[in-house]
């Protein structure tokens, strides 16, 4: 599957290469890549992307104007507040938030629908050099699991699937 109505859907198993590099699913770049065909083809190979921290052993892969336009009226709102004096007792959450902020998204390019994790995130995706990752389109990006950690998630979840599929319907 690929991206269905405006939602990114698909599971691939794919390999990272020795430098941590990964190349994406045809089936899944359309997802950055605005007016593709259907074949996936486009006249740019770069695209700017955010790779995000999401859970341990899970990374997603954003575009890069989705991600900001998601992240930046959260962030403003929070600034004014601390800039009004409104979270003057939250000092501690606000570091929290900072640190998170700082260390849980990054910048990446993805050159001809490959992608290099970037140090920090590998570990954080707990995958070796030339090992299996998962891609799963997950709606609104693309995640990379570290395949037991998918298998783990897709246990706990799938029981609730029903459930949660009905109340985003409903």
């Amino acid at each position: 599957m690929a991206k269905t109505d405006g939602l990114i859907l698909g599971e691939f198993s794919r390999k990272l290469d020795e430098r941590y590099r990964l190349s994406l699913p045809l089936e899944l770049l359309g997802a950055f890549r605005p007016g593709t065909s259907a074949d996936g083809s486009s006249a740019v190979d770069t695209f700017d992307c955010i790779l995000a921290k999401e859970r341990p052993g899970c990374v997603s892969v954003w575009s890069s104007s989705t991600w900001q336009e998601r992240m930046a009226n959260d962030v403003e709102i929070i600034a004014r507040k601390y800039q009004n004096g409104y979270l003057n007792q939250s000092i501690p959450q606000l570091q929290v938030l900072g640190r998170l902020l700082s260390t849980r998204q990054r910048p990446v390019q993805l050159v001809k629908g490959r992608l290099l994790v970037p140090e920090g995130f590998r570990e954080f995706l707990r995958v070796e050099p030339k090992g299996e990752v998962m891609v799963v389109g997950a709606a609104v990006c693309v995640e990379i699991w570290n395949p037991q950690q998918w298998i783990q998630y897709t246990e706990t979840t799938m029981a609730s699937f029903q459930e949660t599929f009905a109340q985003l319907a409903g």
